[in-house]
């Protein structure tokens, strides 16, 4: 579960102290690294330090998009049971840790420690990120975490009556009911085996310290200055995929196919809080490659979103990126004001003009949603519409059903911004100007961003702009944003509540995809469509830059550990 921080631009760029930069990339990070442990990290930044050191039993393909996964620890896909719920994992053998000071080198993977992760997510002292993964899903699971409390020694002695390792290389998973997101996962770095003897160690610390598998290990780690990752020579686990998609064809990046990973020596990873100072360090060849903010835009694209030709004479290219987080306006459903008149909602709705809010915050780069679906999500249909779009008259004429003709007799409304800087303060700004005219008068409210989280979970929100980066790419995890079941303290910020969507929702999370689920999905739509808490807005899309000696790149939301795919050419 996501949330958005608005300016969530990841600039992969970075500053360099080795003399030798021709076998390391550079890269950047906009914040403070939050943790190395794979049961807590949850955040974009984290995850570039975590994920090439710690590897699942899933990962998607790097080239293909709809998103599709592929074995990595596991040896192929698992045995499912006829009433899907058994799941039988079987793990490649001879994958090794890294050498470290927790175990023995050439320590072997072992499903042991699979199991030994899952208990450390529903563990009290770990108080992991990803216990909502498998909270109630898995058989025993809520029972041993009740059991075990924050007692380490009991954690290990006690089982879970649906995770066993029947033998070094099988792990068998007894779900309550069918669960086909297990796969998505099984793909998440929460769910990264750990040996026993490191959290032993640490006493189940591992914010500081790692030991996994993957194609690069930590040399040096600061969480406020740098990590360095170091290639790792004894990578077996994947080779560089060779199939991919039409992109992939067409661009030449499966030119690679069936090579040892990782080809770059060492990467790293350097806290720089400052887009200037990034596209500075860019533009002098310094660094690798920068994701353009709205700043930048008019520094390196046309009108037409191309790149400048002063850009490309420099040998930089550019990849427009399509992605899984997508931005709507949200109604607090539970306000008296707001929640309480679908008029009001309605008026709102088609008060906004998104085109132009897409053109002055985006440079015209986002896509206008027309779906609560982003493009990505079996289901998703391009074809769908919202049934509002901008017109003033027509919002007026809601204003006055909402018994508030012209504005007459409305409270003020309260619209919060997820962020204090001046961007955040502006787009709140933009929203209160276009519904002015109306008669609708708003008083824009900054926050901190834990700040507006902590209104969000409080359920203190009125009227906002919501957001959201899929974990995986399933309509389960948009559609569990509006459940009863997820009320604030949980995701379900606009505290949205229908007895038919929530029922809906219990028979669409068990369906794999199929013309059954997506007929539901629709169902669902509707109803989200005609209850008006969400209004959306747009499909994010990330541009980025990156000099031309750097080959196979490609940008995704939820691969993150690509860096074992990068090459460097003539740096």
């Amino acid at each position: 579960m996501k949330f958005l921080l608005l300016a969530l631009t990841l600039a992969v760029v970075g500053c360099t102290k080795s003399k030798n930069k021709s076998d390391r990339i550079e890269i950047s990070i906009p914040s403070d690294i939050s943790t190395l442990d794979p049961a807590n990290c949850f955040d974009q930044v984290c995850y570039m330090a975590v994920t090439p050191v710690y590897e699942t039993l899933y990962e998607y393909e790097y080239h293909k998009r709809p998103y599709t996964l592929r074995p990595l620890l596991a040896e192929g896909m698992p045995m499912v049971s006829k009433d899907r719920l058994r799941y039988t994992f079987k793990l490649k053998k001879g994958i090794k840790y890294h050498k470290s000071e927790f175990v023995e080198e050439g320590r072997e993977v072992k499903a042991r420690d699979i199991v030994n992760q899952i208990k450390r997510l529903a563990f009290h002292g770990t108080r992991s990120q990803g216990w909502w993964l498998f909270d109630n899903k898995i058989k025993g699971i809520n029972e041993f975490r009740d059991k075990v409390g924050t007692d380490l020694d009991l954690m290990f002695k006690t089982e879970i009556s649906g995770v066993t390792a029947p033998d070094d290389y099988t792990l068998v998973v007894d779900l309550i009911r069918p669960y086909p997101q297990l796969l998505f996962a099984m793909a998440m770095n929460f769910t990264s085996p750990v040996p026993e003897e490191a959290i032993r160690a640490t006493n189940n610390d591992l914010s500081l310290k790692s030991i996994g598998t993957g194609a690069y290990y930590i040399t040096d780690y600061n969480s406020a200055q740098e990590v360095v990752l170091k290639k790792n020579a004894n990578y077996i686990t994947s080779v560089y995929p060779a199939q991919g998609d039409r992109y992939a064809h067409e661009n030449g990046l499966l030119k690679d196919a069936g090579k040892k990973l990782p080809f770059v020596e060492n990467v790293r990873l350097v806290v720089i809080k400052e887009a200037q100072t990034d596209w500075l360090n860019f533009m002098g060849k310094k660094i690798d490659i920068v994701n353009l903010t709205k700043d930048h835009f008019p520094l390196a694209l046309t009108l037409e979103g191309k790149l400048k030709p002063e850009i490309t004479e420099q040998k930089i290219q550019l990849y427009a990126a399509p992605t899984l987080t997508y931005w709507w306006l949200s109604f607090n459903m539970k306000d008296p004001i707001i929640g309480k008149n679908l008029n009001l909602r309605k008026a709102i709705a088609h008060g906004v003009n998104n085109d132009k809010f897409i053109e002055l915050f985006t440079y015209n780069i986002a896509q206008k949603a027309n779906s609560i679906y982003p493009p990505g999500v079996p289901g998703y249909s391009p074809s769908t519409e919202v049934p509002f779009k901008y017109d003033v008259k027509l919002a007026k004429e809601y204003l006055a059903k909402a018994g508030y003709p012209e504005g007459k007799g409305l409270p003020t409304l309260k619209y919060d911004v997820r962020g204090t800087d001046s961007r955040k303060r502006q787009m709140g700004e933009f929203i209160q100007q276009e519904l002015r005219p109306l008669g609708i008068n708003i008083e824009v409210r900054t926050n901190t961003f834990p700040a507006f989280l902590e209104k969000s979970r409080n359920g203190e929100l009125q009227f906002w702009q919501g957001g959201w980066i899929l974990d995986y790419p399933d309509a389960e995890n948009v559609l569990q944003l509006l459940t009863t079941a997820n009320l604030p303290p949980g995701p379900n910020s606009s505290q949205f509540s229908n007895p038919e969507f929530d029922k809906l929702f219990l028979q669409v999370r068990e369906l794999e995809d199929g013309e059954k689920k997506f007929a539901l999905m629709k169902q669902m739509e509707e109803i989200v469509n005609q209850e008006l808490p969400w209004a959306m807005q747009y499909y994010s899309r990330n541009y980025v830059l990156f000099h031309n000696y750097l080959k196979n790149y490609r940008y995704s939301d939820i691969i993150n550990n690509n860096f074992k795919y990068l090459r460097l050419e003539g740096k």
